[in-house]
């Protein structure tokens, strides 16, 4: 197993833990129920890089510490920028999010308690949303005056429609765990918070069973249907099987066996 710690003066962490197949990044910061300063949010696009340059990594869960998500930016911390500096921040939180949307491998955000603002956007950037019922859901942002982005609109455009992304704004009103499953913004309910992580990787374990290539095929190809994704990466072939995991796929199935994909750079 490898570990990487990115400590902040502000008490707040970004780990990376690294075994089986599996990354798992832990935001953390759990007296300001894991509020991100400026430097976890570059850090945060910085481990998405390392992620990357690990062969062995074939999914990435992103969690928050001490049984949250992120309740998004620290926004006590705006109150020291200026204008410019804030808007900086600003590009610094979309960058993140965007280095985890185009990442080349699947990827699976834990919601338990809040994903708000830009946390609640950066878990709308992960492929799939596992939540627990506390999980709380929202982006208040009309009491603050922030003008989001039309990447960060489109991201919630996607899962909720235009009335349903405007009403969020409009209202600032939370969206709970069960309202979350039902708009399609989770995926998954895990049972409680004690459950959630062995509830994830059983998913993530179902996950690396797949072909790397049909995975990243599927997840390039939805990536066109969005107007926030731009592609950075290929599957490698511009066909219907590939070369390398169709013959091993086939040949597992007459077999009667399970199938041995690995990834490729």
């Amino acid at each position: 197993m490898k570990v990487t710690i990115s400590r902040f003066d502000t008490d707040g962490k970004i780990t990376l833990q690294e075994s089986g197949g599996i990354a798992i990044v832990t935001m953390h910061r759990p007296r300001l129920k894991n509020a991100m300063t400026n430097s976890m949010w570059r850090e945060l696009a910085d481990v998405s890089k390392r992620i990357v340059k690990n062969p062995k990594n074939r999914v990435v869960i992103l969690k928050g510490g001490k049984d949250q998500f992120t309740a998004g930016s620290d926004i006590k911390q705006f109150d020291q920028l200026s204008i410019e500096d804030a808007n900086s921040a600003f590009d610094d939180m979309e960058k993140a999010i965007a280095s985890f949307e185009k990442l080349p491998l699947p990827t699976i955000a834990l919601i338990n308690g809040p994903a708000m603002g830009a946390g609640f956007v950066l878990a709308l950037a992960c492929d799939l949303r596992i939540g627990t019922p506390d999980a709380r859901m929202g982006i208040p942002v009309g009491r603050l005056g922030i003008t989001l982005s039309q990447a960060f609109v489109n991201r919630i455009m996607s899962f909720v429609g235009k009335s349903r992304t405007l009403d969020l704004v409009y209202t600032g009103r939370i969206i709970h765990g069960d309202e979350a499953v039902n708009l399609g913004l989770l995926n998954y309910m895990a049972p409680d918070k004690e459950e959630l992580i062995p509830y994830t990787l059983k998913i993530a374990e179902r996950i690396k069973e797949q072909s790397p290539a049909s995975l990243l095929a599927v997840k390039r190809s939805a990536a066109f249907s969005s107007p926030s994704v731009s592609i950075p990466w290929q599957t490698g072939v511009d066909t219907s099987v590939d070369p390398y995991d169709f013959p091993e796929g086939v040949r597992s199935f007459v077999e009667k066996r399970k199938p041995s994909f690995k990834r490729r750079r």
